[in-house]
């Protein structure tokens, strides 16, 4: 190195250095203040409650509480679909009839803890005598956890409400639904897809609902090249409980959608 680049450096201070954990600070980098020190003044401004690395803290807490609360929870199939389907509507009848179907083979049932599908699923395990998993999420307006959740837990962040779907669950039947249900099937076929997570069987129930949703698969997604011919086989449609409860159990082998 010359004398001119040495003075220069000298001269913005890149001959110190500052070491905050792992960051390396230097020049004109280096704070005039220290993170103990930080630490122990007094604090007027409430503002750091809302900044991103107090946020990293609530986020693993969040992951703390979920994983202590499920660890244990065993065999789990988790159901999605829509918070606004009635209690009379026929897929309601359906999801509590695949939930009861799952607690009396002794195997959890997690939803999102909401009304609609996922009460119905709730419903039936809880009446059944199963473990009925409600992961609700901080919305406005929300109501909280149905009333048939015996083991709940309300969650502020999407993702990691997703990853305990995904970690505590061995396959997930979808009932019609709309963007969060959307949301929550293709981040599960998008981690099998690419082999972030074990297969996990994936059983669509309601062919009828979504039958436009797989004609846009094989005409467009599949001409296109934008996913293999087999992509469509990580997904089962079905019209009957007992059939959807089998495949997601792994009792009957599932075949490819026409």
């Amino acid at each position: 190195m010359s004398q001119e680049d040495t003075q220069a450096k000298s001269a913005q201070g890149l001959d110190q250095t500052y070491h905050r954990g792992p960051v390396i600070l230097r020049g004109k980098m280096i704070p005039e203040d220290t993170t103990s020190g930080n630490l122990l003044n007094e604090e007027e401004d409430t503002d750091w409650l809302h900044m991103d690395p107090w946020r990293v803290l609530r986020i693993q807490a969040e992951f703390v509480d979920g994983f202590g609360a499920l660890a244990e929870l065993g065999h789990a199939v988790t159901i999605f679909g829509s918070a606004r389907t009635a209690a009379t509507d026929q897929y309601y009848k359906a999801a509590e009839k695949m939930g009861r179907m799952l607690a009396e083979r002794n195997t959890a049932v997690i939803t999102g803890g909401g009304p609609g599908i996922m009460e119905a699923a709730n419903k039936g395990a809880a009446l059944a005598g199963g473990t009925s998993v409600g992961l609700g999420i901080e919305l406005p307006n929300e109501q909280g956890l149905n009333e048939y959740v015996n083991l709940g837990l309300i969650l502020r962040y999407f993702f990691v409400r997703k990853t305990m779907f995904v970690k505590y669950s061995s396959g997930a039947i979808v009932c019609p639904g709309g963007f969060g249900t959307m949301d929550e099937l293709f981040e599960v076929l998008t981690l099998v897809q690419t082999h972030k997570v074990k297969h996990m069987p994936m059983v669509l129930f309601g062919s009828e609902y979504w039958r436009g949703m797989f004609d846009w698969i094989h005409g467009t997604l599949e001409p296109h090249h934008m996913i293999s011919p087999l992509d469509p086989n990580l997904m089962f449609v079905t019209d009957d409980p007992d059939e959807a409860v089998a495949t997601v159990l792994g009792d009957i082998e599932p075949g490819r959608i026409d």
